[in-house]
């Protein structure tokens, strides 16, 4: 028997869903836990320390948004993929703004989850092309720990946001569109929406504040400039 890939906690209320995620993971190599409900999966996130999750958004008890609110603010940046079976950008926009590494919307294919689940653990254990300390306007970026200093104060990200940061700060001065980040940084097309990559380029900003390196190119993409 081959050696797991690591365990991946399913917190889903319909329990024909996560009986085929469940399946379709163990397939993959994955042990997976599953609970119905926010609480429960909270606690159990919190004490089995998953290689990654897999979050409803609508669910009983507390709904996932909620869920990964209070695992970021207590320090856990466990890879989370959040599902929602509701197809309004708002939603998916919100998982992101808390602390969600990427969304698929209900019905989707359990063959995308679980390569999607996949990409995400790349973007946490592998690292960015090229290797050794980038430096770049104060900030300080290690692919080795996936550790980012701005000043030498630590600016704490999740595994999506490391990556789009190690992309943009490997080309200086470099623009590169939506369409090139989602296919880089996420592994898919663009065909899911180039707002994810708004929203994760606005939570960087977000982090490092009045001294954010990103600057928007309308119309085209995203760049950092270079010292």
């Amino acid at each position: 028997m081959s050696e797991s890939k690591g365990l991946v906690v399913v917190v889903e209320d319909e329990k024909s869903i996560s009986d085929l995620l469940r399946m379709y993971l163990t397939r993959e190599g994955f042990g997976v836990h599953v609970e119905a409900d926010g609480a429960a999966g909270l606690a159990a996130i919190k004490s089995l320390r998953p290689v990654a999750v897999i979050l409803d958004v609508g669910l009983p008890t507390m709904d996932g948004t909620q869920v990964c609110r209070e695992l970021r603010a207590s320090g856990d940046w466990t890879p989370i993929l959040f599902c929602t079976a509701r197809d309004e950008e708002v939603d998916r926009i919100l998982g992101l703004e808390m602390g969600g590494d990427d969304y698929i919307t209900k019905p989707f294919s359990p063959r995308e989850v679980v390569a999607r689940i996949k990409s995400v653990m790349r973007r946490t254990n592998g690292l960015p092309e090229g290797s050794g300390i980038v430096r770049l306007a104060g900030i300080e970026l290690d692919p080795e720990s996936r550790r980012v200093t701005l000043l030498g104060k630590d600016i704490i990200l999740t595994a999506t946001e490391f990556d789009l940061l190690a992309h943009l700060m490997s080309k200086p001065g470099r623009v590169f569109t939506r369409d090139e980040l989602l296919s880089h940084v996420w592994g898919y097309s663009s065909i899911v929406g180039t707002r994810t990559v708004d929203v994760h380029v606005a939570q960087l900003r977000a982090k490092f504040g009045d001294d954010n390196p990103i600057r928007t190119v309308r119309g085209v993409g995203y760049s950092v400039d270079k010292d």
